[in-house]
This record gives structure tokens, C-alpha cells and sequence, in this order.
């Protein structure tokens, strides 16, 4: 566990090096987008020097740094507003619209993936799997605009776009999540299916399912009890590599969706060049990657044992 965080904070600390400094080689003069293609020389270098711009970027990057590690974001260039302030009320909607997308994510793909495996020779396994395989070439963004047209354009029982936060009420907050959750979920569900189909399959050649088949398990029952948790490790895997993929699926749900997350916000500022902010949000999403991944690889010791009594041994 100690090496573990040890390798989540290097990760992080190396991962700010590489934003800020991709961050600050983009092309381009903040001060001259701020001040507009009129502005004169002088004015842009007196800006460039109030915000700190003419200083060496090592410079500028350790100064940053200490800031982020006191909660401190910076502040964005256009508006002069913390940019913590700026994402923190868009951080619900994308926590919202992820969170669920992955759980319905997993609610579709782990009974859908197992019915694929041991129906794998019959005709409805054979259909669940070209299902999956259809999921994956389909991009979330173009099922998110076939769903709005269908069911909030011509059928009219969903809204098109907008978020209503819960406190204006659970009914349209859930109206206004279930396209762009469903169009992200689809895809994510076609991946963790097949994971799940084949982790299933393994299961099937083993010998302590067909003790359990033998001695009068039926099959369903037989994998829950016995094959889920093997399965589990693969599939904990996939879950915490697909949550990166989520969180960049979601930057484009929300544009499609007019869902004012995290994604609208990066988008924004980067048409305006803003980079203090997007700094800020892309730090934030690398750090929620990478701790996802951390407690992904903790995950394992609980789910399974001969990991913890390895563990034991070396102490």
C-alpha cells in the first residue's frame, strides 16, 4: 500500500511538469488575446508582466505548483476569477455524469457479458456479442444526437439539453441526465462486455466451476458464487482504465448535451486561451485518473487473498 502511494504522488508531481509545460509551449500570446489584435507592444508587455508571463516558465511552474499544493488554482486571465471557483460548480455535473454512466456501464455489461460466455454456441450469445461489437464502433457522441432527435425531438419525452441541479428537484434532474448518461454509458458497456465475456469463458475451463457444476450447482448460480470473483480482478482492471476514457467521452457529452461540466468549461478555455484554467481542470482530471488507478491496484489485496497472504509472507 505504501509503495503504492509512493508511486501515486510521483505520478502526480511528474503529471503537473508535463501540464504546465505543455500548457505553457502552445502557440500563441495570452496577453495579446486578452488585449485584442490592436493592442500595442507596450501594453502586451506590460500585461505578459503583470501576469507573471515574462518570467522564466521553470519559474513560473514551481510558483504554480506551490499554489496548487495550498489549494490554489491560479487565477484565470480573462476574468481574474479563482479558477477553483470556476470549477467547482461544474465539478458536480461531470462527477454526476460519469458516475453513472460507469454504473450503468456495469449494470448492462456484467450480466450481458456473462449470458454471452455461456450462451456463447447458441443463437442469442452469438447476438449479444455482435451487440457489443457494434457498441464499440459506434461513437458516444453520434448516439447522444440520434438519441436527442429521436426522443426529445420527435417523441418529446426527454428535454434536448440543459442540467437541472438536484435541489430543483430529483424528476428533472434525472429527465435532463438520461440522454447524455445513456450515449456515454453505451460505448463503455460494449467494452466491459466483451472483458466480461472472456474473463467468463476462463472461468467456464476451470476446475473448481466444474466441481460446482458437478456436485449440482446450476450455472448461474455456479458463476456467481464461485466465478465472480475470480472475474473480478480483470474486470476492476478495465473499470479503472475505462474511467480515463469516461472522463474524455464526457468532455463531448457535455458539448452536445449543453451540460455545464467540467468539458464546457475546458473547451471554453481553450477557444479563449485561457490557460490558467485549463491547466487547472486538466491537472484535476489527471490527479482523478491516477487515483482511480491507485485505488484500482489496492482493490486487488481485497479481492483477493493470496495477494494479502503474499503480502504477509514478505513481512
Amino acid at each position: 500500500m505504501v509503495r503504492r502511494l509512493v508511486i501515486f504522488l510521483v505520478s502526480v508531481l511528474v503529471a503537473s511538469f508535463l501540464v504546465f509545460w505543455v500548457a505553457s509551449a502552445l502557440p500563441g500570446n495570452v496577453a495579446q488575446v486578452v488585449l485584442g489584435v490592436q493592442a500595442t507592444p507596450e501594453a502586451v508587455a506590460r500585461l505578459e508582466q503583470e501576469f507573471g508571463l515574462d518570467r522564466p516558465w521553470p519559474l513560473r511552474y514551481l510558483s504554480w505548483l506551490g499554489g496548487v499544493l495550498h489549494g490554489d488554482l491560479g487565477r484565470s486571465y480573462l476574468t481574474g476569477e479563482p479558477v477553483l471557483g470556476q470549477v467547482l460548480p461544474r465539478l458536480g455535473v461531470t462527477a454526476w455524469l460519469v458516475g453513472l454512466a460507469m454504473l450503468l456501464a456495469i449494470l448492462i455489461a456484467v450480466p450481458t457479458g456473462m449470458w454471452a460466455a455461456v450462451r456463447r454456441r447458441h443463437a442469442d450469445g452469438f447476438a449479444v456479442s455482435t451487440l457489443s461489437q457494434i457498441g464499440l464502433s459506434v461513437p458516444g457522441f453520434w448516439l447522444g444526437i440520434l438519441a436527442t432527435l429521436v426522443f426529445a425531438v420527435r417523441l418529446g419525452w426527454l428535454p434536448a439539453n440543459g442540467y437541472v441541479p438536484p435541489s430543483a428537484g430529483l424528476g428533472p434532474w434525472a429527465a435532463h441526465l438520461v440522454l447524455p448518461v445513456a450515449a456515454l454509458a453505451v460505448v463503455q458497456a460494449s467494452v466491459l462486455a466483451r472483458y466480461v465475456r472472456s474473463a467468463t469463458i476462463e472461468v467456464l475451463k476451470e476446475d473448481y466451476y466444474r466441481t460446482a457444476r458437478a456436485g449440482g450447482w446450476r450455472t448461474v448460480p455456479a458463476l456467481l458464487r464461485h466465478g465472480l470473483r475470480n472475474m473480478s480482478l480483470s474486470v476492476v482492471t478495465v473499470i479503472g482504465l475505462q474511467l480515463a476514457t469516461l472522463l474524455a467521452g464526457a468532455i463531448i457529452i457535455e458539448s452536445v448535451f449543453a451540460l455545464p461540466g467540467l468539458g464546457r468549461l475546458l473547451l471554453d478555455a481553450v477557444a479563449q486561451r485561457d490557460l490558467m484554467v485549463v491547466q487547472g481542470i486538466v491537472a484535476l482530471l489527471v490527479v482523478a485518473v491516477l487515483a482511480i488507478n491507485t485505488l484500482v491496484d489496492l482493490s486487488y489485496a481485497l479481492l483477493d487473498p493470496r495477494l494479502r497472504a503474499e503480502g504477509r509472507a514478505r513481512r
